[in-house]
């Protein structure tokens, strides 16, 4: 069964930080991206990693604040933030798909969503 499953949500201060952790059973782990979606709005991209580990891509709100990366003997591939802030509030999704070109504009392409985990950035 081909699965994925994050952890690593919680409440944190603004300014704060968190690692998600995406972990993947039953294939052989693909291109995969984050994305998240907040009350009311859209899923959104937020980062995808390639198959290697050699490309990255960010959303432009995230940039410079988030940092993925994948360990492939762990099957595992995180998702580090850092100097979080309220706006970063959400449900965050991990899912795989063959690249990660365009991900932000395709987001149906991917597949074996996971359940999410919240994340909930506060004072």
């Amino acid at each position: 069964q081909l699965q994925l499953v994050e952890s690593g949500g919680g409440l944190v201060q603004p300014g704060g930080s968190l690692r998600l952790s995406c972990a993947a059973s039953g294939f052989t782990m693909d291109a995969i991206g984050w994305f998240r979606q907040a009350p009311g709005k859209e899923r959104e991209g937020v980062s995808c990693i390639s198959r290697s580990g050699d490309v990255t891509y960010y959303a432009d709100s995230v940039k410079g604040r988030f940092t993925i990366s994948r360990d492939s003997a762990k099957s595992t591939v995180y998702l580090q933030m850092n100097s979080l802030k309220p706006e970063d509030t959400a449900v965050y999704y991990c899912a795989r798909d063959s690249y990660c070109l365009g991900y932000r504009s395709r987001i149906s392409s991917f597949t074996s969503w996971g359940q999410g985990t919240q994340v909930t950035v506060s004072s």
